[in-house]
């Protein structure tokens, strides 16, 4: 059996973009493990959530174990860094934030624990981020050294099939009036995910789209009930979620059909 290993930038990114094949992997009998660049000190939590006292990234922290306990990672793991912020706020100038970490100590840092492992699959993220936030960058560019460092060839980047979401949006009011305006004007963004032509893997989830959904919901102090991710009617939630999409530049689609598993 292999051993997976995703990394992301904070606490929730992984229940939301690989929760399900991690989920799977898990199944099939191989070994996961998380790690986590940052604990996502930066968020902004849903109000009345934190306990008196209690430091979000504490709480982010928690919310990761549990987490990951759903989705069935046998290991947690957090390289050190502070959260960054969204793009072009205060937080990016932090000298111990993960945006200003000297990138090839970071993926030393993550090499280790890829060597440790013996990691066989390494998932990062696309190369803006999925949409652009300074620390999922930093998890690409930090990913993919590190992967190299540790001897990894098997990286994914895991992304967002704008196409399908943008077909979806024009389908489904329901997942527009979710959504909101924010998010809707960024599906026309070229940094946006990835169009779908440039996608070589799609891993459905479907059959554990529940434990997904849990997973996301064990991260309370950034996603509530009302929040888009967890506010759709089962049906478009399994539309919008069931599938995860990855990008393997080493093997090209040219057209064909996606390949299913991030194993084969």
């Amino acid at each position: 059996m292999a051993t997976l290993v995703c990394f992301h930038a904070h606490p929730d990114d992984e229940a939301i973009a690989t929760g399900g094949t991690m989920l799977l992997a898990n199944r099939a009998g191989h070994r996961v493990v998380l790690v986590l660049a940052t604990k996502g000190e930066q968020g902004e939590p849903v109000e009345g959530v934190l306990d008196s006292g209690e430091s979000l990234g504490d709480r982010r922290t928690t919310e990761a174990q549990a987490s990951g306990e759903i989705l069935g990672a046998h290991r947690v793991e957090f390289l050190g860094y502070e959260d960054s912020g969204m793009v072009d706020q205060p937080a990016n100038d932090n000298p111990d934030c993960f945006w200003q970490a000297d990138v090839n100590e970071a993926a030393t840092r993550l090499a280790a624990i890829l060597q440790e492992e013996q990691a066989d699959v390494v998932t990062v993220y696309d190369p803006h981020g999925g949409y652009g936030h300074p620390d999922h960058i930093q998890v690409h560019r930090v990913g993919i050294e590190a992967a190299e460092l540790a001897g990894v060839s098997r990286v994914f980047w895991s992304t967002m099939n704008r196409t399908h979401l943008q077909k979806l949006m024009a389908e489904s009011p329901e997942v527009i009036e979710s959504m909101g305006e924010e998010r809707t004007e960024n599906l026309d963004r070229e940094t946006f995910g990835m169009a779908e032509d440039a996608i070589t893997h799609a891993v459905d989830v479907s059959a554990v789209i529940a434990d997904k959904r849990n997973a996301m919901a064990a991260h309370a102090s950034q996603i509530s009930e009302e929040d888009f991710f967890l506010s759709l009617p089962g049906e478009a939630f399994a539309a919008t979620f069931g599938t995860e999409w990855f990008v393997a530049p080493a093997w090209p689609r040219n057209g064909g059909e996606f390949i299913t598993s991030l194993f084969d």
